[in-house]
């Protein structure tokens, strides 16, 4: 006789909303107090003035993430929250048309109109709103804008982020900073990428090469514009 097994799934996109949130932000505050440092000890400015250029940019970066990621966010979760309100004033008014609508979507999808429109009847049984949201508006519970997750995650990997230049800091001489840093944070940024991969399922080397050049160049072009400032003072 056969048995049924039953196994939990957990799906990776379930993941999504605080996942992109943490590695933009550890990735922004790798690159951004990176640069802001290396482009400070380009100038042949002294450790003391450099760490307190980087702690400016800690602390001003994981501020401006968090307002921005807020703001952002919050934007979303105001539209979805108008389309749902329209699409609940719909159903109100309207319930037969919203039927159509729905079941049209299943049989565009492959099922048979008979067996559409009764799968239709009897998720609007259930849940109207629940399904109309997640059928035709493309709304559900694992991917709703959520703004405090976000500007927290992003406030809170940025600092993250940021402290590692940062130490770097500290444990070098200041005639091995440039390079120093440089090297420590394209290695911080290539792990932030392969970590990032593995939690989201993507492709370790490509998210490792991606983030490292993006780090690089803004690294690069931070340290050529503080020598030739250096050089002009």
């Amino acid at each position: 006789m056969s048995r049924l097994h039953t196994h939990p799934e957990s799906h990776l996109v379930s993941r999504i909303g605080w996942l992109r949130a943490a590695v933009l932000g550890a990735n922004d505050g790798i690159v951004s107090t990176a640069s802001l440092i290396v482009g400070v000890a380009a100038a042949s400015a002294a450790t003391s003035e450099v760490l307190v250029a980087g702690v400016a940019g800690l602390v001003a970066g994981a501020m401006s993430m968090a307002a921005g990621e807020y703001v952002s966010v919050s934007s979303q979760s105001d539209t979805e929250q108008a389309d749902l309100a329209r699409e609940r004033a719909e159903l109100a008014g309207q319930p037969a048309f919203e039927r159509e609508e729905l079941a049209k979507i299943y049989i565009d999808r492959g099922v048979a109109p008979e067996l559409a429109h009764q799968v239709a009847d009897q998720l609007m049984a259930k849940d109207a709103l629940g399904a109309h949201a997640r059928d035709e508006l493309g709304i559900s519970e694992v991917t709703t804008a959520r703004p405090i997750q976000a500007a927290l995650t992003s406030a809170a990997t940025f600092a993250v982020g940021a402290a590692l230049p940062l130490a770097m800091v500290l444990m070098m001489p200041s005639e091995a900073l440039v390079a120093g840093v440089s090297i420590a944070s394209l290695l911080f940024l290539a792990l932030l990428g392969a970590v990032g991969a593995r939690a989201g399922g993507a492709n370790v080397t490509k998210a490792t090469l991606r983030v490292t050049f993006w780090g690089a160049l803004a690294m690069a072009l931070t340290a050529g514009i503080g020598a030739v400032f250096g050089t002009v003072a």
